[in-house]
């Protein structure tokens, strides 16, 4: 789980640190005097250049999101005009796509023994639906079907761009707060190295904050898990939704895949124990809203 947490974090972080370090760069440059603006002694300039920056580096991992994953996680995209032995997976997403609404997201399959899907993309066009080979051999189609309306689900309530912006509002206060504690911090050393303290404390409080707006972020993707399921049962079958869900739980104690482990709020599952920092929440509570909703 701790490998999933760092990686979950950093990937987002080391834009950041790139974006902190590019406009230090900057500021030797003709543009220096007005991001000198954007300091903790000018808290407006400071809140609109951190929103547009916070939200520039949320924007990029998600331009980036489907070629990130189609390489971690060594994809193989299924061509829609010739699926071969995948012809049944491209029927199901492309029946639950049109049932949803939705353009044909590329479908994709990757090797795995870990049961488990995600969809990803930058929009409902642009996107991908990608599912393992273990979850392939070890549900029947019921249960994978379930899994595949819960994906598709995703794409439909624009999960990717959401969970983007909730990222960039995250990134804008992390970078907001350590600015001007750097700022407030800088002023109680010597002038001449005024400079270097406030860049170091800068790139330690981005750390830091980032960590804690990962809070903020794991929270709501569990929030985001719940309306899935939901969708999932509108499309599939709450039936079906249920047997995906109780079968991924039969094989919690299986191999995990922790291959692109940033794309851990992506995935159907995230197996292990519950915490604060958990992507998903546990599959028995989300059976058992899924069980409530069927009794109302």
């Amino acid at each position: 789980m701790a490998k999933r947490i760092l990686l979950f974090v950093v990937t987002n972080l080391l834009i950041m640190a790139t974006l902190s370090i590019a406009l230090t760069l900057l500021s030797f440059t003709p543009l220096g005097p007005v991001l000198a603006r954007a300091s903790g002694a000018h808290l407006v300039p400071l809140a609109l250049f951190c929103l547009i920056w916070g939200m520039a580096g949320a924007f990029i991992s998600l331009g980036l999101s489907r070629i990130i994953a189609k390489f971690s996680m060594g994809v193989q995209i299924v061509d829609p005009n010739a699926p071969g032995a995948y012809a049944g997976l491209v029927e199901r997403i492309a029946r639950h796509a049109r049932t949803a609404g939705l353009p044909m997201p590329e479908v994709g399959v990757y090797e795995s023994p870990e049961p488990n899907a995600f969809a990803t993309g930058p929009t409902r066009k642009r996107s991908l639906v990608a599912v393992s080979t273990g979850l392939l051999q070890q549900m029947t189609p019921q249960e994978v079907d379930g899994v595949l309306a819960h994906e598709i689900t995703h794409i439909a309530n624009g999960d990717m761009v959401t969970m983007t912006l909730v990222q960039g509002v995250v990134n804008a206060f992390a970078m907001f707060l350590s600015r001007v504690i750097a700022y407030l911090v800088g002023r109680m050393v010597d002038e001449k190295i005024q400079g270097l303290v406030r860049f170091g404390v800068t790139i330690a409080l981005d750390i830091v904050f980032s960590i804690l707006g990962a809070l903020v972020v794991c929270w709501f993707s569990r929030r985001r898990e719940f309306r899935a399921d939901a969708g999932g049962a509108r499309l599939a079958g709450r039936d079906n939704m249920i047997a995906g869900l109780a079968r991924l739980q039969q094989l919690v104690n299986g191999p995990e895949d922790e291959r692109g482990a940033a794309l851990a709020t992506l995935k159907i599952s995230n197996r292990r124990r519950f915490s604060f920092f958990a992507t998903h929440p546990p599959l028995e509570e989300r059976i058992r809203v899924l069980q409530d909703s069927a009794v109302r």
